[in-house]
Formats: structure tokens, sequence, C-alpha cells
């Protein structure tokens, strides 16, 4: 089942790869060609998508191994780690075009002439939008189908690259049909993009953050454990319930009480019956750890 998931990760991955390197080398082409500065920053946007598809194909596979001496948990914060990173490069890459667009409108308000673009750098900006929007829609497609914060995460940042792209057309758009003056159009919707694009980075990047810290899972998870637990007739009460991720896995650990005369037999058949709940509530991929408590139930008040 792991094994499948991978190879469906690595074949969006790898198709996504092979897209971005024609478009990288076409947008990067049309812009030295149409002497575009904003389509030779788009084209630089694209190849940071390189570096995301190999994380991804690298992490995604380091993630799938079993769990071992020394990663008793398995290895699914490969893949938390590998989000992270992609949200990293998505955080250096708008701060990269905002810091550019800001710089080519203060250059615009002090009066100085904008290079005008040519048709080419246009077409390649379509053409950008269009392929890198279908190919976001088919990764996250397949990130929510096999459950992968990676691939999920890479295809969001195929959508910067076409929000990315957007913001290059209508800056393009704008210098070659509106005339010298409108030319600064093109830095102004650089910089709108790039705070989707930062928005975008904080979006990805929180989550693994707090995987990365221990962060409990949210509430409505852990009520829907504290369901599973108390819905056993024979647990008295529960405490110290600790819960984390890691990568899709789910790790709990929880103390039950259960009445003191219980045999040591039935405390084990209790929390059997206690982690099979749990498991069909949130799914099998899911480590619970239970500590058995006694408790004089005569005296005990609910």
């Amino acid at each position: 089942m792991q094994d499948q998931r991978v190879k469906k990760a690595q074949r969006v991955t790898v198709i996504g790869f092979i897209v971005n390197l024609l478009l990288s080398a076409g947008k990067i082409t049309a812009g030295i060609v149409g002497k575009s500065s904003a389509m030779l920053a788009d084209g630089v946007h694209s190849l940071s998508d390189f570096v995301t598809d190999v994380i991804v194909i690298v992490f995604l596979r380091m993630s799938a191994k079993k769990s071992d001496e020394d990663h008793t948990y398995g290895h699914g914060k490969y893949e938390t780690f590998a989000t992270l990173l992609i949200a990293v490069a998505l955080l250096i890459v708008g701060i990269g075009i905002g810091w550019e667009s800001v710089h080519k409108i203060i250059i615009a308000v002090r009066g100085e002439e904008l290079p005008r673009p040519h048709l080419i750098a246009l077409w390649a900006a379509l053409i950008s939008i269009i392929s890198k929007e279908i190919l976001f829609r088919y990764t996250r497609y397949v990130g929510q189908k096999i459950d992968s914060q990676a691939v999920i995460a890479n295809g969001w940042h195929h959508r910067s690259d076409a929000l990315s792209s957007i913001g290059t057309a209508i800056g393009i758009s704008g210098a070659i049909f509106l005339g010298d003056k409108w030319h600064i159009l093109d830095p102004i919707a650089g910089f709108i993009v790039s705070l989707f694009i930062l928005k975008v980075a904080w979006q990805l990047g929180k989550p693994c953050m707090d995987e990365l810290l221990e962060h409990a899972l949210p509430s409505d998870i852990c009520s829907k454990i504290a369901i599973a637990i108390t819905s056993n007739p024979n647990v008295v009460s529960f405490n110290e319930l600790r819960t984390r991720k890691v990568g899709n896995t789910i790790a709990i650990d929880v103390h039950i009480q259960l009445d003191k005369e219980t045999s040591f037999v039935e405390a084990h058949n209790i929390t059997s019956d206690v982690e099979q709940s749990i498991k069909e509530m949130l799914g099998n991929d899911v480590y619970v750890n239970i500590h058995t408590e006694p408790v004089d139930t005569t005296s005990y008040v609910r």
C-alpha cells in the first residue's frame, strides 16, 4: 500500500519536473529574446520548482521506509520536513519577487523608463498560466488521494508559478498595449502576486512547524479520541492524553483508569478494544500507547 502511494507521488512529481523543465527553458528564452525582465524573473521562479520536485522525490522515498531501531515511529517526518522546505522555497521566491517589484516601482515613480517587452513574452506567460494551472489541479488531486502533504504542497508551488505568470501577463500586456507610462503595471502586478505566494508559504509551513515542534492535534480530533475512549463501558476515566503527528501517522499516548479489581487479562482486552475503537474512528495508521491505572470505583465519582 505504502509502495503504491510512493509510486503515485513520484509519477506526478516526475511529470511536473518535465513540465517545469520545458517551461523554465521557454520562459527564460522568451525573457531574453522578448527583452522582458518580468518574464526572465518568472522563468527563474519556475526553476525553483525543480528544487521542490527533487525534494519531493527524494524525501517521499525516505518517508516510505518502515520503522527501524533508530526511527521507531517510522520515517513520516521526512515528508513533513520536505513540505517545510517547499514552504521555505516559496517564502524566498515570494520575498524575491516582491523586493524586485518594489525596486521597479520606485524606478518608475522616479520617472525612469522601464523597458517595453515583446509579444513573445506575453505568449510565454499565457502558456505558463494554462499549463501550470492544469499541473496544479492534477498534482493536488493526486496529493489528496494519497494523503501526501508534500505532494499537495508541491501542487501549490505550481499554483504559485501560475499566479506569478498571471501578474507577468498583466504587466506585459499593459506595457505592450497601453504605452510607456503603463510599464509600472508589471512591477505592481508582481508585488501583488508575491503576497499570494507568501500567503501560500505560510499556510503550508505553519502546520509543518507545529508538527516538528510536537504540537498537539486539533481539538476536534482530540474530542474524537475522547469519545472512542469513554465509549468503552469498562473505562472509568482517562487522563494524560498526548497527541502528535508523525508524517501521515498520528501518535497517541493516554492513561485510562480501570476498576482496581480488573484482572491483567481483562485490562489487556480492554486496552485492545479502546485501541481498536480509536483506529476505527481515525484510521489504522495510528500509533496508540495506553497505560492503565487502577481506581477504587466504590468511592469514585464520575
